[in-house]
């Protein structure tokens, strides 16, 4: 028997929704689930038992680079627990995503409390067919990537905002937003820095068995660069036919702590005259930026010392820096010229205000940063990943089939272990090598890794952003729990999964370029197959 759908907070009235399919089913079991804070002290509690017991059995690996033994560390040997306790305020305070996150809302907040971003999107948002919503976002998503983790923190709430404004439900605009920087984070049509530091991690490891070898920093780019032309219609046709037909019709009715200005539509001679100042200091900081990065004979944040894109890689590291610039200028401009903001105190108690809003998520990196440094403590992954990497190199498959057992391995692994460099650094000096005498070139082979990587980053609540993004959903919806999440991500999943496999295995079927000067294919040289 099926019963009707409770609205609930943010559906409005429509058609009624039945109940009893499986992606239902997935959101009432992972509804079932504990607070996420408790879900990793758990993760917690069990790496501990592992890493026991695999210190006991003696479990090992052989680094491939350094001939180094890599042996499993027991958690509650006494040098682990001292560094526990000792180092707990540096485990938190290094974690990489936390101080990304508050350095870019502090500025956020200003540009969002003032009313900047509600007036740059009511004009806008009412040109803009709602159609053309779903992947105009998904590709400002993949020009994200570039921006590291700073678009969790703008580009998914201020979706929801636009799709709320447009009549249709924010949580189909967090979903595609976050499909296109995380689920889709291994295409870019740009490259970047992320390029540059799994392809440098790559070249090392193909010499290792053709010391000749150089690995183009660009060697991803014509794969990478499909997987965004492959990937935009899919997410369109899932969000569009699929996600938002679930959800139900959205009543339209804004949470608090939504700000809103008060002329989306005709906006007030104060208002033009804020966004005018807005988009001179937008002009300013980008001439600013420009200038560090273009000025000649070499500017800050260009490496004079590097070749090619490598040359841009401290560029890319000032984004983060860039967007709070950006963002804390020009809501300071629209909000001093449109009352907004009438002294420096409004400033600051906008500027903490936003940090307010971010305090359930420093909850939650205070645990998720000791999971991650206590499993990096253990020693655990790089002996799982070497070992994986063994397993498949037994397997003895056709050049498409290997490369998808790739794929499926990196996708699993990503399920526990979140950084894709450190998977990436254990694996390729066995992975790299033994494709490459099987005929298969590093790039491909980096390629199928990083597919593989990104496809479950949207449904695993150990992602460090996954709690980030169920929070800027529950401010929409109160009641959305973690199920809900899984189940709204799930069919972003499954479907680039599935394109996913059939773009590695066309790819290499057909011998394509995998970017410039870089073939899918390999020749060992006569040497080497000889001694191999």
């Amino acid at each position: 028997m099926t019963d009707v759908a409770d609205p609930g907070p943010g559906a409005g009235p429509g058609p009624s929704r039945k109940r009893g399919g499986w992606l239902d089913r997935i959101e009432r079991l992972g509804n079932a689930l504990p607070d996420p804070v408790f879900i990793l002290v758990g993760c917690i509690m069990v790496l501990v038992a592992v890493s026991v017991l695999a210190a006991e059995a003696g479990w090992s690996a052989i680094n491939p680079i350094t001939g180094e033994r890599l042996a499993a560390a027991s958690l509650l040997s006494g040098e682990n627990v001292t560094r526990l306790l000792v180092d707990m305020p540096e485990t938190l305070t290094r974690f990489p995503p936390l101080g990304l996150v508050l350095t870019v809302m502090l500025g956020a907040a200003v540009a969002e409390r003032s009313g900047l971003f509600a007036a740059l999107l009511g004009g806008g948002v009412r040109r803009l067919p709602t159609r053309f919503l779903t992947p105009a976002v998904f590709i400002i998503g993949l020009f994200s990537h570039h921006a590291a983790d700073a678009a969790y923190v703008v580009l998914i709430p201020l979706t929801a905002l636009i799709f709320a404004k447009a009549g249709r439900h924010p949580i189909a605009g967090v979903a595609i937003a976050y499909a296109g920087i995380s689920g889709a984070f291994a295409g870019n049509v740009i490259p970047g820095q992320f390029d540059l530091l799994m392809l440098g991690i790559t070249g090392p490891a193909a010499q290792l068995i053709d010391p000749t070898y150089g690995v183009n920093p660009l060697g991803n780019w014509w794969f990478t660069l499909a997987i965004g032309v492959l990937f935009t219609p899919i997410a369109w046709f899932v969000t569009d036919r699929i996600i938002e037909p679930r959800l139900g019709r959205w009543s339209g009715q804004m949470p608090d702590g939504v700000e809103e200005a008060d002329g989306l539509g005709v906006l007030a001679p104060a208002q033009r005259r804020g966004l005018m100042w807005a988009g001179l200091v937008a002009l300013t900081v980008v001439a600013v930026f420009a200038a560090l990065t273009l000025w000649p004979g070499g500017g800050p944040l260009i490496d004079t010392t590097a070749e090619g894109p490598k040359r841009l890689a401290p560029f890319y590291g000032a984004l983060v820096a860039a967007f709070m610039i950006l963002f804390l200028g020009c809501g300071w401009a629209y909000g001093a010229v449109s009352g907004a903001i009438t002294s420096h105190r409004t400033l600051v108690r906008m500027m903490a205000d936003g940090m307010r809003d971010v305090a359930p998520y420093i909850v939650l990196a205070f645990f998720a940063a000791h999971f991650v440094a206590m499993f990096a403590w253990s020693n655990l992954g790089p002996v799982l990943a070497v070992t994986g990497a063994d397993a498949l190199k037994a397997l003895d498959l056709p050049r498409p089939l290997l490369l998808v057992s790739l794929l499926g391995m990196s996708s699993g692994l990503d399920l526990v272990i979140g950084s894709a460099s450190a998977k990436w650094s254990a694996m390729a000096p066995v992975v790299v090598p033994m494709l490459m005498l099987l005929g298969v070139s590093p790039e491909m082979t980096t390629a199928a890794y990083r597919m593989g990587d990104s496809i479950f980053n949207i449904v695993t609540p150990l992602a460090s952003n996954f709690p980030l993004v169920l929070i800027i959903s529950q401010r929409w919806k109160p009641d959305f729990g973690i199920g809900s999440m899984i189940a709204l991500m799930l069919p972003y999943s499954i479907a680039f999964g599935l394109a996913g496999i059939a773009l590695v295995t066309v790819w290499v079927s057909f011998a394509l370029p995998v970017g410039p000067g870089a073939p899918a294919t390999y020749t060992p040289p006569a040497a080497v197959v000889q001694t191999s």
